[in-house]
């Protein structure tokens, strides 16, 4: 499938492009997984990357009932337990626990080399999530600390190609349009997504 990418608003001083090794050797084992809703079950393409590349999770103590102050916090503790820079990998409404985090543990923002953020729900229009989602929202500041890739899909039922677009701009990323990919979940058929594997590599390279 072919990727049509556009640029958004590029970050702030991003870092100069470093030489970094091949994909999933030193520079992946950086990646931490943050999941959406319901989390990210064994069949899911964030599931099948952990278990292969031997990846960090992030844990909520409850997938189901979103808390963006907990799930915020929860996110920043791993950061900072981590010796080196971590690659976010985001899926849903991992990506606005992402962005939330950013916006409140300035502090923290130097512990992240990238983000790559998959198809983020529209909070204030999905239908899917509770009410509680709309506090990952209140703190949003403009771009993201660091390089990121925000990918959307002309299908995800939360939320519109346009939309997604627009927060791409918002948070200062590239925007990649998937295509007819839905939510890019299993039940979209992802399951192994090789097309995420390659913007991964991408960014990881800072080449995006």
């Amino acid at each position: 499938m072919k990727i049509r990418s556009e640029a958004a608003q590029t970050c702030a001083d991003p870092p100069p492009p470093m030489p970094l090794g091949p994909m999933w050797e030193e520079d992946i084992l950086r990646g931490l997984i943050v999941p959406g809703l319901n989390g990210s079950g064994p069949a899911h393409w964030q599931t099948l990357w952990e278990r292969q590349y031997e990846l960090e999770r992030v844990e909520q103590q409850d997938w189901g009932n979103p808390d963006a102050a907990v799930w915020t916090e929860t996110l920043d503790t791993a950061i900072r337990a981590r010796r080196d820079k971590a690659v976010i990998i985001a899926h849903s409404l991992g990506c606005w626990t992402v962005i939330h985090w950013a916006a409140l543990c300035a502090d923290s923002k130097d512990r992240v080399q990238s983000a790559l953020l998959v198809a983020p729900p529209d909070i204030e229009l999905s239908a899917a999530l509770p009410k509680s989602a709309l506090d990952f929202t209140r703190h949003q500041k403009g771009n993201l600390p660091f390089p990121s890739i925000l990918v959307g899909s002309e299908n995800d039922p939360h939320m519109t190609l346009d939309r997604a677009r627009v927060l791409a701009r918002a948070t200062g990323g590239r925007f990649v349009n998937a295509g007819f990919v839905g939510h890019i979940n299993v039940d979209s058929g992802h399951g192994p997504w090789p097309q995420g594997e390659a913007l991964l590599q991408k960014l990881i390279d800072n080449l995006a």
